[in-house]
């Protein structure tokens, strides 16, 4: 299922006489005008671009109920804070977000307001920018006008661009996934390249872990404390073409010890103008989309009229800054719950009378011809028990919060 929103763009995104003009769509009847100038790094920018661009063409895992109904890539989105773009893309199967930030100090020109919209990363464009040099002057143009049409032609082309819901909750989901890692390896650009280069092109279905080993990495098969998660050494070799320009890596990751379960990483890799991150799913058959770390925050009562809660769920989070940054996404507050079903349905167990409590705060959701034990976040449901909450709350625990902190008492023996 995704959301379906017809975009005007002036023309198909393209470079010409050395200036790469970025087709984005209309908002309120004008195109949005992010930036004009030059990049100070042309070829640096062009294939950071790329890669983002690139990961939202891969699938890297296909569930075989979806292989009869596989759907064309989303377009990347590229959000601009008034001092810097963000261009930022999911994989098909939602497994690997990527971000290429392009700092200030890429951008030589004028900056002309904030937003965020799709951009049109079109098959011309890629092969375009796989041969722009260090040598020439590239310029970006974010939003064009008709006066820099490729063509001059002012003719708007209709152009129907699926964003998936899957992209909307995995927005909210690496942010949270993020903000929960903290630097654990850094090493020098020679031993970035030497890592990537080292990779295997396959790994199993098995996740590998990462450990700093003297002034570079391995991988082990088994976790340690200071050790981040790798799911899918495929996963990485995408930014093979980008070794050239990477001038060091820090690698993020929650805390971890040796009985830990695969978690979430995310892979800062640091060029001389910006910096690409990709975040990658603790399991090569899991996206981002499904792991429901921020179900808990949905499940609060007047979620549609809660300002601050809307806003958190449009705001992503950058690890090389430990900071949270603007981005304006095209969601419909009111249908937020329909797009979770674990709280869909947990609003109707609630609605049902299926839940009920003890003095000590213990309750009792059924489900079918059980009934569970919530215990604080834990549950003795066979979802739960699988997970043991590395995928969110399960339904039954969403209920039981949404009882205690609304519903009526019903204290039992």
């Amino acid at each position: 299922m995704s959301f379906d929103h017809t975009h005007r763009y002036q023309g198909a995104s393209s470079i010409n006489d050395d200036k790469l003009l970025l087709s984005t769509a209309e908002r309120g009847g004008g195109h949005p005008e992010f930036f004009s100038g030059r990049l100070t790094s042309p070829a640096e920018s062009a294939t950071a671009l790329l890669a983002v661009a690139e990961v939202a063409g891969k699938r890297y895992y296909t569930p075989p109920a979806m292989l009869a109904a596989l759907r064309r890539p989303a377009d990347p989105v590229v959000t601009s804070d008034g001092e810097r773009l963000r261009f930022e893309s999911f994989s098909a199967c939602c497994g690997v977000y990527a971000r290429y930030d392009l700092l200030a100090d890429g951008l030589d020109g004028e900056v002309h307001g904030t937003g965020t919209t799709n951009v049109d990363v079109n098959e011309p464009l890629r092969k375009a920018l796989t041969r722009v040099g260090a040598a020439g002057e590239l310029r970006l143009h974010v939003g064009p006008d008709r006066m820099v049409a490729v063509t001059g032609e002012e003719a708007l082309i209709e152009k129907r661009v699926p964003l998936p819901q899957r992209w909307l909750r995995g927005f909210a989901e690496v942010q949270a996934a993020s903000a929960r890692t903290s630097p654990r390896i850094e090493v020098s650009s020679a031993e970035a390249v030497r890592f990537l280069r080292g990779l295997p092109r396959h790994s199993g279905r098995a996740p590998l872990w990462a450990v700093q080993a003297g002034s570079g990495l391995r991988l082990t098969s088994r976790p340690s404390p200071r050790a981040v998660c790798l799911a899918g050494t495929e996963r990485l070799r995408g930014l093979l073409p980008l070794l050239r320009f990477v001038r060091g890596l820090v690698v993020h990751g929650p805390e971890v010890d040796a009985n830990s379960q695969p978690a979430p990483s995310v892979w800062e890799w640091r060029l001389s103008t910006g910096r690409v991150v990709l975040a990658l799913s603790p399991e090569l058959s899991r996206g981002f989309s499904g792991e429901g770390g921020v179900l808990s925050s949905l499940s609060a009562e007047g979620l549609t009229d809660d300002a601050e809660l809307i806003a958190a769920l449009r705001i992503g989070y950058d690890v090389a800054e430990s900071a949270y940054f603007p981005r304006e996404l095209p969601f419909d507050p009111a249908k937020i719950e329909s797009k979770h079903p674990r709280l869909k349905h947990a609003r109707q167990l609630v609605a049902g009378g299926l839940v009920r409590s003890e003095v000590d705060g213990t309750a009792y959701v059924r489900s079918g011809e059980l009934e569970h034990r919530v215990t604080g976040t834990r549950c003795t449901c066979q979802w739960w028990t699988h997970h043991q909450g590395s995928r969110g709350p399960c339904k039954h625990v969403l209920a039981a919060k949404i009882y205690l902190r609304g519903g009526p008492m019903q204290q039992t023996a």
